[in-house]
């Protein structure tokens, strides 16, 4: 039942975006009760996001063995999340339903970005126990470094991200080492020099 919500959300969306989607039209093209729906999503905006983008249970990208491709993969994961149709229909409007502080925003918050922030702090956990970096860095920083600039290409630019994720997980780990080091926590370059021998 729960792939049936969010298929039916997805081919809603194609059909009449963001706008003109509602949970009782969800309920009936996906032939079950509008309750049952309310059971796994509050809201329509938690239900659309979750058919659009990803669902609250996000988990990381395998482990590469360094923190660049780590977080070339990761950058991957959300251009193909962003740039998804249901996704390219859903997510302006979904940030207007969500720009002003209320309950709905704590709510995607609590659900969504929370699952996020987790990841990028795995991965930036992965660094520190390989010897990479000295100490995590900044979560919410790393965050917001990662998927700025993809929504920036995506929905402002309107550019293709071809070959965005390699420049971006590159800049973002040369970025993290240096900060790291100039902290004084004493982080060295694990598998930095096959990645050079690579870039």
């Amino acid at each position: 039942m729960d792939e049936a919500i969010l298929a039916a959300t997805r081919e809603l969306l194609a059909r009449h975006g963001y706008a003109g989607l509602t949970v009782d039209a969800v309920a009936e093209h996906a032939g079950i009760g509008k309750a049952a729906i309310y059971r796994r999503y509050a809201t329509k905006q938690e239900m659309v996001f979750a058919a659009a983008v990803h669902r609250s249970d996000l988990a990381p990208p395998p482990d590469t063995g360094s923190l660049r491709s780590d977080l070339t993969c990761l950058v991957e994961d959300i251009v193909a999340t962003l740039g998804n149709p249901a996704a390219s229909s859903a997510v302006l409007g979904l940030l207007a339903d969500l720009g002003a502080p209320s309950a709905l925003a704590d709510r995607f918050h609590a659900s969504f970005v929370t699952s996020q922030r987790a990841v990028v702090a795995e991965l930036m956990d992965r660094a520190v126990a390989r010897g990479e970096l000295g100490a995590p860095p900044d979560v919410d920083l790393v965050h917001a470094l990662l998927a700025g600039p993809v929504f920036a290409t995506l929905y402002l630019q309107r550019r293709r991200p071809d070959g965005l994720a390699e420049r971006l997980g590159r800049m973002v780990a040369e970025t993290l080492r240096l900060e790291d080091r100039a902290a004084g926590h004493g982080g060295h370059a694990t598998g930095s020099a096959a990645e050079s021998a690579t870039a």
